[in-house]
C-alpha cells in the first residue's frame, strides 16, 4: 500500500497485467510510473512519449502513469519526425526485421542451436535460427497482425497526426538489434539534399 511512498519515478517492465495491477498502488503518493508494458499505451488520459517527439506530452498525466511505446514504434517515429518537420507525412509502409531480444531470452536461447546446442522449438511457431517467420504477436480480423498494429495505432497518437502507416513484421534469426526499412509519402515534395540534411540535424538520429 506504502511501497512507493517515497518514490518519486517508478520505472515498471513486468508485463501489462503487472502494470495494471499495480498501477493505483505505485501512483497513490505522487509517483510518476513510467510504463514499458503495452498495458496503457492507448488509454487517453496516459501520454505515449517517444522524447524527441513529443517530449511535452509526458506534462500532461491525469492518471500519474506515462507510457513507453513499442520497440518498433520508437524507432521509427524518430526517424518520421525528422521528416514531419519539412512536410507532413501523409502515409508509411514500414518493415521491421525484429531480433530474438523483442521476444525475451527463452526467444534468445532458442538460437542456440547456432551454437550447436540442442534447443526446443517453443518460443515461436517454427524455429528461428537460419530462417525468418514473417509474424509477430497474433493475426487480428483485419489481417495485420498485433505488433504491425501496435506501429499504426501508436504512431498516431504520439505524432498528433492523421498519418497512415501499413507495416510488415518479421523475426529474423539475430540475437539483437532491430531494424527497418521506411517508405515515406509526404504533402510537398522533398529532395534527396533535404531527406540527408534532415537527418543529420534530427534528434536521436545519425546519418551513415
Amino acid at each position: 500500500n506504502d511501497d512507493f511512498k517515497d518514490v518519486d519515478i517508478a520505472f515498471t517492465s513486468a508485463g501489462g497485467d503487472t502494470s495494471q495491477e499495480f498501477a493505483e498502488t505505485i501512483t497513490k503518493y505522487g509517483a510518476v510510473m513510467i510504463d514499458n508494458s503495452s498495458a496503457f499505451r492507448m488509454d487517453p488520459d496516459v501520454p505515449l512519449v517517444v522524447p524527441e517527439c513529443n517530449a511535452k506530452d509526458a506534462l500532461n498525466r491525469p492518471r500519474g502513469i506515462i507510457a513507453n511505446p513499442n520497440c518498433t514504434t520508437i524507432m521509427m517515429v524518430v526517424a518520421l519526425q525528422a521528416f514531419e518537420n519539412i512536410s507532413h507525412i501523409k502515409r508509411v509502409h514500414v518493415s521491421s526485421y525484429q531480433a530474438a531480444s523483442g521476444a525475451g531470452q527463452a526467444a534468445m536461447d532458442e538460437l542456440q542451436v547456432l551454437a550447436g546446442e540442442p534447443v526446443k522449438v517453443e518460443k515461436f511457431a517454427y524455429q528461428l535460427a537460419y530462417n525468418v517467420i514473417p509474424q509477430i504477436d497474433v493475426f487480428t480480423d483485419n489481417g495485420y497482425t498485433k505488433e504491425e498494429m501496435k506501429m499504426y495505432n501508436e504512431t498516431k497518437k504520439i505524432m498528433h497526426s492523421d498519418i497512415e502507416v501499413s507495416a510488415m513484421c518479421v523475426r529474423v534469426p539475430a540475437l539483437r538489434a532491430h531494424s527497418e526499412s521506411i517508405w515515406i509519402e509526404t504533402e510537398q515534395p522533398i529532395s534527396v539534399e533535404q531527406a540527408r540534411k534532415a537527418i543529420e540535424e534530427g534528434e536521436g538520429l545519425v546519418l551513415m
